[in-house]
Parts: C-alpha cells; structure tokens; sequence
C-alpha cells in the first residue's frame, strides 16, 4: 500500500471523546457478542468523520470477518492493544510467554512490551487505545490457553516480520573482510568522524575491532591504526547488548548482564572512571552502576548516559550546556543519577544529541535537556536546560521511540504517528522548508499542508492509515529515516550532501541502508543485529544440493569418482548439456555418464560453476578449465579461468601459462603471459618449462621478445 504525507490531524484529547472511548456496559464474553459495525464504533471511540469510519469498518471486517464474528487474529490483536495499557502485568507475562516463547523476566528494559506493541497494535486500526475493557482479559487468555499453537505461530510470524535483513557490506569500511569475516557477524557498529572505524560480534560472542583508532576508539591497548580486525578479548563472550559512541570518539556499551564498559576519548571525563585519560581498552564504569544492571546506553558528542533495568537514569561528562542534568555547568566526572523532574519516575527510553539529551518515561511522556539553541528540546524556546524538563507540546501523546540527530529530534508515538523539532538546515525535520522548529511538528502531505497553512502541523506518515514503526536519526548526520508498517523506507535532510525538505520514498527494506548509502559520515545510528533468515534463496538452494546424492537424478563419472548432478540444471545453464539430453542421443537415456577427456579436479570444477557461477582452482588446473569452456564454448568461464591464471602466475609456471594461453586461443592472456615472461626474461629463461616449450613456439616467442627490445642489452 503505497503511503504519502498526512490525511488528518489528530485530534486532542477531551472528556466527550473520553466518554465515546468509555467500556461498554455489558461484559464480552462470546465470540458473537459484538457485531462489526458496533465493533468499530466501540474500538475507534465513537464517530470521526466519514473517511475515518470507513477505513475503521474496513479494519473492522478484517478482524471480524465478512459475517461480524471475531477471528482469531482479533482476539490476538485486541489482547495485545489491551495490554499496552493495562496494569494486570500477570496476564502480560503470559502473552510474552505464548507468543514468544520467552518470559518478560528475561527482556530487558521493556523491549519486548515495545515490540509487541508495535507489531500487534500498530497493525489493527481498530483497536488503538480505546480498549481499557479489563474484563476483555479473561476472554483473550481463554482463547490463547485453547488455541495456544495458532498464538504461537501468530506471535513468532509478526516478529519474524520485523527481522529485516542488512547488508553490513553496504558500509565502505566493511569491503576491508573476507566474506568468511562478513559471515560471521552477528552484530556490528560503523563509527568515527569519517566512519573510519567499525567493531562487531561474531556468532561465538567474539568481539572485533579495525580502522583508525582516532583517540584509541578501538580498544586495541594502542594507538595503531588496522585494517586487519583484531579480536577485544576483554569483551569476548559478554553478550553485548546496546552500544553508542561520541565523536571524539568514546565508545559506551552494556552487555546483557547489565555491565558498562567505556573506552577511548576522555577530555571530559565522559568515560566514567573520574579521570580524564584516554582509555585504551575497554574498563568496566563501576560508580554507582555496579549494583545496576543497565539496558541501555547513549552518547552525545561528549557526554554519556546509562539506563538500568529499574527505570534509574545515569549521565555524566562534558556539560557546558547542562547535558548531564545536574543542574550545573560543571563537568560530571562519574556517572550520576539524573533526577529533578525524573524523580519518581520510570525512564524505559534514552537518546542524545551532540550536546542534548533526551528521555521517554513509562507513561509516553518525553523530557529534554541540554542545549537548545536550535529548538532540539522541543520546549518551544531556544534556552538551555540544566535539568530535565517535559515537552508539554506532546501533552497527552504516548511515545514510543525518540532518536536525536545532531541538532534535530524524531519522536514516534504508539499510533504510528511521527513529530519532529529541533535545527532543519539540511531539511532534516521533513516539513517541506528549512526553518528550525521549537516545538513538535507533525508532517502532512501537500495537499493537507496547504489545507492547514495556518494551523499547528504535526508530521504525520499516513495518508492511508498506513503507520510508522520505526524512525531513524544519529548525533554525528543531519539526516532522517522512518520505516512504514509495510515496509516502506523513507528519507530526508542531508543526503550525500543534498539537502532533501521532503521525505523520500527510498528502495530500502530498513532504515540501516539509509546512513549505510546517504549519510554523512556513513555511520550507523544503532548497534545492527544481523539476522539469519530461516530460508534460503535460488542461489543459496542450487549451491547446497550440487553433488548431493539424495536429490540427483544423474551421476558423471571421473578417474573412477562421481559427481552428482541434476539434469534439469546443466540443461539451463550450458548449451552443451541442452543438446546432450535430447531424445536422440544416447547419453539422454544413462543415468551414469564416463568422462575421460578432463581431470576429476577440472570437470567437478566446471559443473560447480554451473551451481555457483564460482571457480576455485589452482592456475595450473585452471588450464585444463581453459581447455574445457573453449570446447564447451562457455566464454564467461574462460574469462574466470584466465583470471585465476593471471593471478597464479610465477616465474615457474609462466612459460606453461603461456603455452596453454596459446593452445587455446586465449589472446588476452596470451600477451598477459607473454609481457610478464618478457619482464622477468632472465629467471625464466632458467626454468625447466622454458626448456620443455616446443620449438615453433620457442621460436615465436623470442622473435616476438626480440621486437620488443628484450635483448638490446
């Protein structure tokens, strides 16, 4: 479903609309207590205009069914939205526990709740969050006791679906590896001023480090620079869980065991340890946080900020603009818990700018502090705060997700709604100019932005009740992202250094690729998890199953081996097998076939290649595949065979390379083989092959060398 900018604004809250949302009176207790028209005006809170209840009808059918009864993705899908909002942490847990398999014990921080959300409520228009029915509880855990195979697949479906593949190769830096190296990485980070510098997770819970090592960002215990990755032995087997990293840099992460450790730039003391030295390897940062088990962790440009299970806010170094939330200007050399206005209550999401710090609390609400020149704290002035203060503009809006930019901040609510405030040179907030904004701004379409000129905008991704899932931003670019429920990836502000205003419809599937092709620096705004798929693809399927004996329905037998082949597959990739498995001749009607024109390591070589469009052989038997895709007339094969030659060539095997460049008419390596023998005239002039070369070719090749100059001297 395609989306564009802004259908509606959403309305405030008032008490009418809060009796519209009010439970009805009599308990739901069977599946055809409610019908579907009722349904929708229960669900959307009463009324809403024409388009809204025609779209909610429509959701409506779709989660009751053509003859108003409740399917099961209903039930699921309104347990869920109940939960959002539910205190009854009970029934909570055993949902988690059906629909994942994992108790909410073993989340951290309350990521699982968000997850759920997103996937179960931001799918069902209808039950947004109007459904405070408690005893809807008893009916939904009913139906998931007696259905609990459908839950579960339901449940692992709809997180399967937020598992988007990433391609770490897409970041610069990651060309440096091995496809052996890429393959096994589980987790990984791009950072530093130029993204020059990259750590990652292999699947054994090994840590690994390359590139720069501006400042010892890397951890290594010096100051050299590599584009080899060396192994962090200090954080292997520690489950890392959430990173960030300044731009000195310093680096800041948790494992799953609740641990800090910090290392790198520390002018400001921004690693936590009370000093002010550079860290050279990772050090565990122990005040105040080694009763805590943190979740969470964030950095600014030179100021970090910790998050523990229990909702306690930590924050300490550079502060001249009060980002550490003490009140004060002065430097905070150790972690400190950040209070004020934070007292009391539950802190479940972090975020910072380069010199801003954000915070969402349990109940949706946001709080900022720090500087504010540009309006990045949202509290509509351009004052600096020295302790947390709450973005009233988003009074009565729950968030659910908030990233910071450099100077800009992207909030997403739970109705899939997006606001954005702060600097907007590069049009990083999406409104459609480059003016600076200090309060939440909802973005519309063009046609609702002109309708609504005069009025308060906010930035809204839905003009088909399509919702945002997941926005995107980074304290080191000026650049924005946000991922739509179906899929759909958009951008806008700095992109390789072309100011977008507007948000842009990319061919993306996530919001990684976005700072992976269009930021500047090409950075990545979280600590990527690279998912494995559960399937494989048409290439990845025809690699596994060649030489495989169970699915074959032909063998080749070479030097006295088989090869186990399907003939379907020769038949499309070679013209030589087409017109060999013809009715008419006879090696259509064998189910073994003898070769003893090639080598068993030569013709396993080719028919592989047939699988994997891959050659791995040695230069000397890539010349008997030479001879085989000259006869077969795979010209792109004999273009792989004289790449791996040409790579393979010594002073030793150059005369051979060259005879065989000449029997099979490989003109191009031909004269690789030839230049090559000619620069290195007097050692191979030595060897046994230049001696065992036939004469017409002696001949050819010193009168073709003399011509060239090759024995003026």
């Amino acid at each position: 479903m395609q989306w564009g900018w802004g259908s509606a604004r959403r309305r405030p809250r008032s008490a009418a609309r809060c009796r519209a949302a009010a439970p009805v009176t009599a308990p739901v207790t069977a599946p055809t207590a409610l019908t579907a028209p009722t349904a929708a005006v229960v669900a959307s809170g009463g009324g809403g205009g024409a388009a809204r209840g025609l779209a909610r009808d429509a959701a409506a059918r779709r989660c009751y069914g053509a003859k108003g009864k409740r399917s099961p993705r209903f039930l699921i899908l309104k347990g869920l939205s109940v939960l959002r909002f539910s205190l009854n942490d009970l029934f909570w847990e055993a949902c988690c526990s059906l629909l994942t398999g994992a108790s909410r014990s073993e989340q951290t921080g309350g990521v699982l709740r968000r997850a759920c959300i997103r996937m179960f409520v931001f799918p069902c228009i209808a039950h947004k969050r109007h459904l405070k029915i408690n005893h809807q509880h008893e009916e939904v855990w009913a139906y998931c006791h007696k259905n609990l195979a459908l839950c579960k697949v339901l449940g692992k479906n709809f997180m399967r679906r937020s598992n988007i593949m990433v391609d770490v190769g897409k970041w610069p830096i990651f060309t440096l590896l091995s496809p052996q190296e890429i393959a096994s990485i589980r987790k990984a980070c791009v950072f530093g001023t130029s993204a020059n510098e990259a750590i990652y997770v292999t699947h054994n819970d090994e840590v690994f480090v390359f590139g720069l090592n501006c400042s010892n960002c890397l951890g290594t215990g010096d100051n050299q620079s590599t584009i080899v990755p060396k192994k962090l032995e200090a954080l292997c087997g520690k489950k890392i869980s959430s990173l960030s990293y300044g731009s000195g840099p310093h680096v800041l992460l948790c494992t799953e065991d609740g641990e800090v450790y910090a290392w790198g730039h520390n002018g400001y003391s921004q690693l936590g340890n009370g000093a002010t030295n550079q860290g050279i390897t990772p050090v565990q940062v122990c005040t105040n946080l080694l009763i805590k088990r943190v979740v969470e962790v964030a950095c600014g440009s030179h100021h970090s900020m910790a998050l523990s299970a229990d909702g306690d806010l930590y924050a300490w170094g550079y502060n001249n603009c009060g980002q550490v939330g003490s009140g004060s200007t002065a430097n905070q050399p150790t972690p400190r818990r950040v209070s004020n206005c934070l007292q009391g209550k539950m802190v479940v999401s972090i975020a910072c700018g380069q010199t801003s710090s954000m915070a969402i609390v349990n109940n949706g609400e946001v709080y900022g502090w720090g500087y504010n020149g540009n309006g990045q704290l949202g509290l509509g002035n351009n004052g600096n705060q020295l302790t947390p203060c709450r973005v009233a503009a988003l009074h009565g809006v729950c968030i659910l997700q908030i990233v910071c930019g450099y100077a800009h901040t992207l909030a997403l609510s739970d109705e899939g709604l997006l606001y954005a405030w702060g600097a907007n040179t590069y049009g990083q907030l999406g409104t459609g100019n480059k003016s600076n904004q200090l309060s939440p701004l909802q973005i519309m379409m063009e046609k609702e932005r002109e309708e609504n000129s005069e009025r308060n905008a906010f930035i809204l991704l839905d003009s088909y009740n399509e919702m945002v899932v997941e926005i995107a931003a980074c304290h080191s670019a000026h650049i924005s992202a946000a991922r739509t429920q179906s899929g759909q990836v958009y951008m806008w502000g700095q992109c390789r250094g072309q100011s977008v205003v507007l948000p842009h419809l990319t061919h993306f599937s996530c919001t990684d690729d976005v700072f992976a092709c269009f930021a500047t620096p090409a950075v990545m705004w979280r600590l990527l998890s690279v998912e494995q798929e559960d399937y494989l693809t048409v290439a990845e399927s025809l690699r596994r199953e060649f030489d495989s004996p169970e699915t074959s329905d032909l063998k080749f037998r070479v030097d006295g081996k088989y090869i186990h082949v399907h003939k379907a597959v020769l038949k499309i990739r070679c013209e030589h097998f087409r017109t060999m498995f013809q009715s008419y001749w006879n090696e259509d009607m064998k189910e073994v076939i003898e070769i003893d024109q090639f080598s068993y390591p030569v013709y396993r070589a080719f028919l592989e290649y047939l699988y994997t469009d891959c050659v791995d052989l040695p230069p000397e038997d890539a010349i008997g595949l030479l001879d085989l895709a000259t006869s077969y007339c795979e010209n792109r094969l004999k273009k792989l065979c004289q790449h791996i030659i040409k790579r393979g060539i010594t002073v030793e095997n150059a005369f051979s390379l060259l005879s065989a460049a000449v029997r099979y008419d490989a003109e191009d390596l031909e004269e690789f083989c030839f230049k090559f023998c000619v620069n290195h005239l007097t050692d191979v002039t030595q060897t046994t092959a230049f001696w065992q070369m036939d004469g017409p070719l002696l001949k050819e090749f010193i009168a073709k060398a003399s011509k060239c100059g090759a024995f003026r001297n």
